[in-house]
């Protein structure tokens, strides 16, 4: 009779997780249980699962709605079963179709119908549904002649009591609607919960037959599934031994490319790669991913293969990576061995321009009916649950806004925020709705139906119910076909230097990158602003620390930047070692024998995996278990939990010291969670080296690619710095010679019209193409007439110097483009087509200086143009000490101006503390620190220049200063507008502002200090 149960994956709905459900059925004693989430299948292998380990018989299947309406429910009666109740769902979903009132003729599945819905004949696997209290209705009708088409039907959704309650909010939330409002055909009934047995029984006691055809039923429905069996593509060719000679045949021509024709080291280590590849049946997965390589090559885009994936010759040798796991010792065994029964898995990035393509192609190539996005579930949040409760218990939103802005216990104790949180804690953790994976693409060799529905995302690719952890563990891997602006930075950069310098750059050259000496150079000085992973203030300043000058060092910045090396404390550990490796001391013998190329610190994660081996004595898949637990990759917290007792309990039996394990184990589990392997960051490194040759060689065209990629770190005033810094003339958009992305003529860079604020996207990207076409625009009447602007839009273009070509005051612009647009014509948004000028206009002469320009471009594009922002203040001070300088005043107190371009907040035990990083006269960068008790009597005040005083300190070579005391600077009236408020200035009005470029105030005092800031 449970042939009808919901979980909470029957979204704003159930309220019961699979195992409550599960535990539910288990104290009933029930022998059998469906689980029927409404149009999903997300739960049914958990489910089953979960079941079987209870001893309970799972019965799968979906129940199908239109709205609120039950239409009807399909129980599979095997796989089969359920691969057509997915199938038939997903048409619907993919096709944007209704649920019909009427299902087809499925062959292994039993449909039931509720008595709201009765066709006017049943098929032969078909039955009508009766829940205990509708009995009473039947009793005398003609319809009982149909009783053995009749199957006891007890819904379940909620456990009673204040879960039934649960259910109701769920539902108001679902319809965006108050509790009080909430109709009854809109939630289900109180009944469904579950009872015991005998219960049920009692229920049905008028009509027993109906537990008889339920038993029956019951007893034909055999979902056995096999989990293991490997369900991605099985054959690329059409046969294995096909696949294995292609993917032969395309490595060793690979080989021969990447290592010339005569490696026997390179050749021996791909012949053993070949082996175990074809032993586990791997050969479609490399083969399927060389086919994907292959289109993204032969359009012209680049690509990185990272990941674990790149510990692999083969992967190499069919450029699925560029990175050589020969150079770098990358074990193979870390990718891909004999005990590893799950398919490998290739991380690959495009530049986000060319990923869209990439990802029509797979889906072509490949088959609709077997490629899918992997899914996602999103669940109910802290702030989103109140927002959500508070809504449907009628809460105005600034209530609710101060519910979630403040911690809970200075809350208000009023009923409806003890019942906002109450229910609140219920609901945290449910599944709230489901999504696309950001990268995860499933191809499987059945049709994907077979194993999940499929929903149509927002961006149009058909996705799977299932997500990552589910997929895996039915047997399915994804293929991660990711994205990223870095590469859009290099691949445009290309183009870029081929037009404007003629020179073609081969950016697969990356042996020559890395021995370059120039990029070198500025590696170790931190010279990597827009270079893809390098450029962060806290990443220069490793580079700067380490003196990085080479690439397996770079290498190994790349990981110990991440989060969880900082926090354990070894990337400081890292970089005294290495710039005092004769100083090194190693916690452990086998630290030293493990991880002596990196000084005894966990680096990578391989070095994990070492370390769980060698010192506590975990077998290599018992450590990658360890690993990838607590880097969240698991869902087993069981299995995880194993494993880590195993780890404390080799540790005792070994006679370690307690103080020794916990250490060991704390460094590995700070660790664990943020690092890379080896191989991807040695995948980072090589894309960090092919920015950085741009960058070195030229610098104009690289940023002016970063510009078009819409940055990386910082905003794209920074990266415009950059250009000027490398010797271009900046120039703001023009309309006779610019274009919708910024574009580079000789050394003359020309910003874009997609930076113009306010500037219609369709207006901006229409101008350059109705040049390119018709010839340039004569005067100001022309531009109007043939872009059909308004004059908002004209006033925004003429105030950033679109129409400097005219040589005409932007005053008289102005007017002239008012008086145009003053017409009829305009007015009724008519074309100007016929609209023609009677005689020339007589304008008058008014006055622009620099500073109006400078104004207006701030306030159209974001930053000034014609000159810094340094030039807009009211004093000429410039500071005592500029960035050159910093490494001669370690431990000493500067004085300093500098603008700010970056800012990142850190929360600490003592309060929240800021890194900042500015820009000197001179247009160097320098770094800042502020702590909590500073940052309170001393904040940020938005973008602009700052009178910086602090202590200098000098690390490894790397200087940056310790704020004391800050205070934002004021800049010129802006002469557009009168009456200006000057208040701010007073502060500042001690200032020396006698100090020119190039001589240097003496070594201030503090009661100068004290006196500058206006004390």
């Amino acid at each position: 009779m449970y042939l009808n149960c919901h979980s909470y994956h029957s979204l704003r709905y159930g309220t019961l997780s699979v195992l409550e459900l599960i535990a539910q059925a288990k104290a009933n004693q029930l022998e059998y249980l469906a689980l029927t989430d409404i149009n999903c299948s997300t739960a049914v292998f958990d489910f089953s699962r979960a079941c079987e380990a209870e001893n309970i018989k799972p019965i799968v299947g979906i129940e199908f709605r239109e709205n609120d309406t039950v239409q009807f429910i399909g129980l599979a009666k095997n796989a089969r079963g359920l691969a057509e109740l997915n199938h038939f769902l997903s048409e619907r979903h993919l096709n944007n179709e209704p649920i019909p009132k009427a299902c087809p003729a499925f062959e292994h599945c039993y449909v039931i119908y509720p008595l709201s819905n009765i066709p006017k004949t049943l098929r032969a696997n078909e039955y009508l549904g009766v829940q205990h209290y509708e009995i009473t209705k039947l009793i005398g009708k003609p319809i009982l002649r149909g009783i053995d088409r009749m199957v006891a039907l007890h819904t379940v959704t909620h456990s009673g009591g204040e879960t039934f309650m649960l259910h109701k909010l769920l539902r108001s939330i679902h319809h965006n609607i108050l509790l009080s409002k909430l109709q009854p055909k809109q939630h289900g009934t109180e009944h469904a919960k579950m009872l015991p047995i005998p219960e049920i029984s009692d229920h049905f006691q008028l009509l027993p037959r109906l537990m008889v055809n339920t038993e029956k039923l019951a007893q034909n429905c055999h979902f056995n599934f096999d989990y293991k069996a490997p369900k991605n593509k099985k054959h690329y060719t059409g046969t294995a031994e096909d696949d294995k000679r292609l993917l032969e045949q395309l490595t060793f021509q690979g080989l021969k490319k990447r290592y010339g024709p005569d490696n026997k080291v390179a050749e021996q280590r791909l012949i053993r790669e070949l082996e175990i590849i074809n032993q586990l049946g791997f050969s479609c997965y490399f083969l399927t991913t060389w086919d994907i390589i292959r289109y993204s090559l032969s359009q012209g885009y680049y690509h990185v293969g990272r990941g674990s994936g790149a510990n692999s010759i083969a992967a190499y040798c069919l450029y699925i990576t560029d990175v050589d796991p020969i150079e770098l010792n990358l074990y193979f065994e870390r990718f891909l061995n004999p005990s590893r029964t799950s398919p490998p898995d290739f991380d690959i990035d495009w530049s986000w321009k060319h990923r869209d393509d990439i990802l029509d192609y797979i889906y072509k190539r490949f088959g609709a009916k077997n490629t899918a996005f992997c899914g996602t579930t999103g669940t109910f949040k802290k702030r989103s649950i109140i927002r959500e409760l508070g809504k449907v218990f009628g809460l105005p939103k600034s209530e609710m806004d101060d519910l979630t802005r403040t911690a809970k216990e200075h809350h208000d104790k009023n009923e409806i925020v003890k019942a906002i949180h109450h229910y609140g804690d219920m609901l945290t953790g449910f599944p709230n709705l489901r999504s696309m994976h950001s990268c995860g693409i499933l191809i499987t060799e059945a049709p994907i139906t077979d194993y999940t529905v499929l929903e149509m995302m927002p961006k149009g690719y058909p996705t799977a119910q299932i997500d990552m952890y589910v997929a895996e563990s039915i047997g399915i891997e994804k293929l991660d076909i990711l994205s990223q602006r870095g590469l859009g930075h290099i691949s445009d950069s290309v183009k870029i230097i081929l037009e404007n310098q003629g020179v073609q750059i081969d950016i697969h050259q990356t042996e020559l990158f890395k021995r370059d000496q120039r990029c070198n150079t500025m590696l170790g000085k931190g010279l990597t602003i827009g270079c893809f992973y390098i450029e962060s203030p806290a990443m220069r300043g490793l580079l700067r620390r380490l003196n990085c000058n080479d690439y397996g060092t770079l290498v190994a910045a790349s990981s110990i930047i991440r989060p969880g090396v900082a926090k354990s404390g070894m990337m400081r550990e890292y970089v005294v070692r290495h710039n005092h490796p004769e100083q090194t001391k190693y916690f452990h013998p086998v630290f030293k024998e493990q991880l002596g190329d990196t000084y005894g610190v966990m680096v990578y994660q391989e070095d994990v995996i070492k370390i769980a081996h060698h010192f506590a004595g975990l077998g290599l898949d018992e450590a990658d278990i360890l690993r990838r637990g607590m880097s969240g990759k698991t869902r087993s917290k069981k299995e995880m939990e194993l494993v880590k007792q195993k780890f404390f309990d080799n540790c005792k039996s070994f006679g370690y010291d307690d103080r020794v394990t916990n250490e060991v184990y704390r460094q590995i589990e700070s660790f664990a969670g943020y690092s890379f392997c080896k191989s991807h960051s040695a995948s980072y490194a090589v894309e960090s080296y092919q920015s950085l040759y741009l960058k070195a060689y030229y610098p104009i065209e690289f940023m002016v690619a970063v510009i078009n990629n819409f940055g990386g770190f910082y905003r794209t005033e920074v990266y415009v710095h950059e250009a000027r810094m490398a010797g271009a003339i900046i120039q703001p958009p023009s309309v006779n010679e610019g274009d919708y992305l910024t574009t580079v003529s000789g050394k003359v860079v020309i910003l874009g019209f997609n930076l113009v604020q306010n500037l219609p996207q369709k207006l901006a990207e229409r101008i350059a193409p109705e040049r390119v076409q018709n010839g340039q625009f004569t005067d100001l009447e022309n531009f109007i007439k043939r872009t059909q602007a308004t004059l908002d839009e004209v006033e925004t273009l003429i105030y950033i110097g679109a129409f400097r070509f005219l040589n005409a005051s932007k005053g008289a612009l102005i007017i002239e483009a008012r008086k145009l647009l003053s017409s009829p014509a305009n007015l009724t948004n008519e074309p100007l087509l016929f609209y023609a000028k009677s005689k020339p206009w007589t304008l008058p002469e008014l006055e622009y200086s620099s500073l109006d320009d400078a104004f207006d471009e701030i306030e159209g594009i974001g930053f000034p143009v014609a000159i810094t922002f340094f030039d807009l203040l009211r004093t000429k001070y410039r500071g005592d000490v500029m960035v050159a300088d910093l490494p001669n005043y370690n431990e000493k107190v500067v004085k300093m101006v500098g603008y700010l371009i970056s800012r990142k907040d850190v929360p600490t035990n003592k309060g929240l503390m800021n890194f900042g990083t500015f820009i000197d006269y001179q247009g160097q960068y320098f770094d800042t620190t502020h702590f909590p008790d500073i940052l309170k009597r001393y904040p940020f005040k938005g973008s602009g220049c700052y009178l910086l005083l602090g202590r200098v300190v000098v690390d490894f070579n790397f200087p940056s200063i310790e704020i004391m005391k800050m205070e934002k600077l004021p800049l010129l009236p802006d002469p557009r507008y009168s009456d200006k408020d000057n208040s701010n200035y007073d502060a500042f009005k001690n200032v020396k502002e006698d100090h020119s470029k190039t001589q240097r105030a003496p070594y201030p005092t503090k009661k100068e200090v004290d006196k500058a800031f206006g004390k």
